[in-house]
């Protein structure tokens, strides 16, 4: 990655984006994030300088920096995004930690957070915005939604189903062929052996809903 990259976020996922561009020694030029206790900071020695909304460090959008998307709430995740594409038709970047696995024949959109020794096997598929944590592992036929999140150690077997805005917690096992619905949650090590419908919450092993 030639140019260097702005951050929006510098919580959580911020720091673990931040992580991994480092790991690959990527420039971070900044972080922007809307809490004002944070700007004016460093964030591993990069500056937290204003908002996410911050329209002059925006402007160097796709011509002078990257982007990457790290607020923690999904919804803010998506919506920022999509700000990004129409008012500044900037396209985030993937940011990949240099210890994960992303095999050259999986299939990845934009966006997308992949954290240390995680891996993306051969023929899965992530889509745009997606948090895959440390260890987890997708592997062959997998598909995850967009904006959708993988706890650290979280598992998905082959040809497993993910939609959209959906949540593994860490450690989770969701077995061979099943479907996550849209919206979905998975409590931190379960075990899904059954489909689970649009915005349900399952737990335990086998999971069943709360």
């Amino acid at each position: 990655m030639e140019n260097p990259v702005i951050i929006l976020g510098a919580q959580t996922v911020g720091t673990a984006a931040l992580d991994a561009f480092l790991s690959n020694d990527v420039v971070v030029y900044c972080l922007l994030d809307d809490d004002k206790k944070l700007q004016g900071t460093e964030l591993l020695d990069v500056p937290v300088m204003g908002n996410t909304d911050d329209g002059e460090l925006l402007k160097l959008l796709g011509k002078k920096c990257e982007v990457f998307v790290a607020t923690e709430d999904t919804a803010s995740r998506r919506s920022l995004t999509e700000m990004l594409r129409t008012e500044y038709e900037a396209v985030p970047v993937n940011a990949i930690h240099e210890r994960a696995s992303v095999s050259n024949h999986a299939t990845l959109g934009h966006g997308n957070y992949i954290g240390p020794n995680a891996v993306v096997a051969a023929t899965a598929t992530l889509g745009d915005g997606c948090l895959v944590g440390a260890n987890a592992v997708v592997e062959a036929r997998a598909t995850v939604g967009s904006f959708s999140q993988l706890g650290s150690g979280a598992l998905l077997g082959a040809d497993v189903q993910v939609g959209e805005l959906a949540f593994v917690g860490a450690g989770a096992v969701v077995v061979a062929g099943v479907k996550i619905g849209d919206k979905a949650r998975i409590g931190a090590g379960s075990v899904v052996v059954a489909d689970v419908p649009n915005g349900q919450t399952v737990f335990g092993n086998p999971a069943v809903k709360v």
